[in-house]
């Protein structure tokens, strides 16, 4: 198992671990037209983390297992398809790194590969001065970041184009 900052090519493998992670674990939490609707409009890779460093993948038996990042930008969740325009940059002395995209393939789920690429993002985030941490959790998501320390802040309902809503909760956690 080793940690790597993914890459531009790594984007069309990454999407089919995005897809299969959302339909594999969110299964109970979220409807099948709520799980296809994230995926379309809200679920998938946010190229400015490739773009910054701040994205990583995990790998585990010649397989992306995981990926997930942190951010030194403003935005709180969603890929490329859910934003506008380039994130300002956050200021690491009074604003929250943003713990983004986390993703791990169903077949290595509950295996603590989560909590390890968590781990180092947050670690990395410490090591560019940030001692806050924010990010928006899917439902399944919770658990694991209750357990790591990060406390519910809201839950919001974002609607999605299609007329269907996704529940996120915004998490917080102080270093």
């Amino acid at each position: 198992m080793h940690f790597r900052l993914a890459t531009f090519e790594d984007i069309p493998e990454l999407q089919d671990l995005i897809a299969l992670s959302v339909r594999g674990l969110s299964a109970g939490y979220y409807t099948p037209r709520q799980i296809e609707s994230a995926i379309e409009y809200v679920f998938g890779v946010d190229s400015q983390l490739i773009a910054d460093g701040t994205y990583y993948l995990l790998e585990l038996d010649d397989t992306i297992a995981a990926c997930g990042g942190w951010s030194k930008r403003n935005t709180l969740y969603g890929g490329n398809q859910y934003k506008e325009q380039e994130d300002p940059l956050l200021n690491p002395a009074i604003d929250a790194a943003r713990i983004r995209a986390f993703f791990v393939h169903p077949d290595y789920a509950r295996r603590g590969i989560g909590r390890q690429l968590i781990n180092h993002c947050e670690q990395a985030a410490q090591n560019a001065g940030f001692k806050t941490f924010e990010l928006g959790a899917t439902l399944p998501g919770v658990p694991l970041y209750e357990a790591m320390g990060y406390n519910v802040v809201e839950r919001v309902d974002v609607p999605m184009p299609d007329g269907e809503t996704l529940g996120i909760v915004k998490m917080r956690k102080a270093v």
